[in-house]
């Protein structure tokens, strides 16, 4: 689908690029030209954004959610829709209410489906998918919430559209989207990730992480609403090239690849990494649970036979910690891998400023936020090749492992080990790149002006016509 002003590509990669055409003239869908496309940049453009899991004070969902919508609403006169639990949190980081985000309260369902998820998910830090399949029945109530609190102000046309942007997962549908299609408002959704398969060969870790409920996942589909939320959407935007892959072939012309993750360069600064040959540093961030892969990392260490002086700096915690001492106790190698215990993200620069490597061994990884953080510090990472952080990095910035199994996976590690001993300038090459590669395409500021840009194109195509429906839907 071609607009004039942008174009939508499809990259060999299969990613779908926003590509501004120099020689614009009018976007013509419903008539609208470049001119009055443009009036809906900066700070004229008014955007809703659903976040309902947005908190600078956590880390995963609520600090990708948070970190997005400030990066957006810096751009934008947005208002910003988030979950009650999230408030004090916004005051101290010096929101105001009303005027830059709304609180909606459905913490009555909430809190009674997460009570019952801590009861079915089989143990601390286990079972996510269930949890975040009674967090997805949670959402209903919360978009219900934020229709009572918002319906008027929608029906009068104060947003010229809106953005969910928070749930990441697809398993959370939308009750909205077809209301507001109705409104002629024009409904983004996204980025969207999460339901990467097992690797087959790790159907153990599976059972480890009491993940039974992915069996059936794709029955998420059954869900009320989850056609209507893509088959309404102006614009889908995925956080993974798999998530890309799990949209129906009717949204091909209105979706767009954006990785959930980015990285702030301003708390990640910059430090160049180089490498003696003799002395290597490896920083291993995440929980400790198995489907992360701490222990093969242990392992690989345990297995490099070669002349480098390699050591572990293992930042995290969780249930698999004392199981992880006792490896590194039975094989020897008390003297070379460290356990820091968790550390704050603001304290992450320090804590690795000795560190050339990350490691990142996680079998089933979504995202790779920590993967955008160390590289945006210089670390060079070395990623097991499936999932997103292998998405993240290219030849100039980082090692991607292969694997088909727990042994091909430790060797890959291992070999790598032995391909930094034979070309110890690699890492000076790769940690520049890594850097740079972040600041040019993985930063906050970097995906809010993408976004913004799909702003401009979905409503270059759709805000014409919404004054024929701005006023159907009152009584609902």
């Amino acid at each position: 689908m071609d607009s004039e002003g942008y174009s939508v590509k499809r990259s060999t990669s299969g990613e779908l690029d926003l590509v501004p055409d120099i020689n614009s003239g009018s976007l013509s869908r419903c008539g609208v030209t470049a001119a009055r496309s443009r009036e809906f940049r900066g700070k004229s453009l008014r955007p809703l954004l659903i976040v309902e899991a947005a908190n600078p004070e956590w880390t995963s969902v609520p600090l990708v959610g948070w970190n997005l919508a400030r990066a957006i609403s810096s751009r934008t006169n947005a208002l910003i829709v988030t979950q009650a639990r999230n408030r004090g949190a916004f005051l101290r980081a010096g929101l105001v209410p009303d005027r830059d985000f709304l609180i909606v309260d459905n913490e009555r369902v909430a809190g009674a489906l997460h009570r019952l998820s801590e009861f079915v998910r089989g143990g601390t830090n286990k079972g996510w998918t269930a949890v975040t399949a009674l967090a997805s029945l949670a959402y209903y109530s919360f978009e219900w919430e934020v229709w009572r609190l918002l319906r008027e102000r929608l029906i009068d046309g104060e947003f010229d559209l809106v953005h969910r942007i928070t749930p990441l997962s697809p398993t959370s549908q939308s009750w909205l989207a077809p209301r507001l299609k109705r409104l002629g408002i024009p409904f983004v959704l996204g980025p969207l990730n999460g339901g990467l398969p097992w690797p087959e060969n790790f159907l153990e870790v599976r059972g480890k992480e009491k993940d039974r409920l992915s069996m059936v996942r794709g029955a998420f589909s059954l869900m009320p609403y989850y056609s209507a939320t893509r088959r309404h959407a102006a614009a889908l935007i995925a956080g993974s090239r798999f998530t890309m892959s799990e949209f129906p072939q009717e949204c091909e012309d209105r979706a767009f690849l954006i990785p959930e993750n980015a990285a702030d360069p301003d708390r990640f600064p910059f430090q160049q990494r180089d490498f003696d040959g003799r002395n290597l540093s490896v920083a291993f961030v995440g929980r400790l649970v198995p489907y992360k892969g701490a222990d093969m990392l242990i392992e690989a260490v345990a297995r490099y036979m070669g002349p480098l002086k390699i050591d572990v700096l293992i930042i995290g915690d969780g249930p698999q910690r004392e199981e992880l001492e006792r490896q590194v106790q039975a094989r020897g190698l008390q003297g070379k891998v460290r356990f820091a215990g968790w550390v704050e993200q603001k304290d992450l620069a320090a804590a690795v400023s000795e560190c050339q490597v990350l490691a990142s061994s996680s079998v089933r990884e979504f995202g790779g936020g920590a993967v955008l953080e160390a590289m945006c510090l210089g670390l060079v990472p070395i990623v097991a090749d499936y999932g997103g952080p292998a998405e993240l990095i290219d030849a100039t910035s980082g090692i991607a492992v292969p694997f088909k199994d727990r042994e091909t996976l430790i060797d890959g590690f291992a070999k790598a080990f032995e391909t930094l001993e034979r070309h110890p300038a690699r890492i000076a090459a790769l940690s520049a790149g890594a850097g740079a590669r972040v600041r040019q395409k993985y930063t906050w500021n970097k995906k809010a002006s993408e976004i913004v840009d799909i702003y401009a194109w979905v409503l270059g195509g759709a805000s014409a016509c919404r004054s024929t429906t701005l006023s159907f839907g009152k009584g609902h």
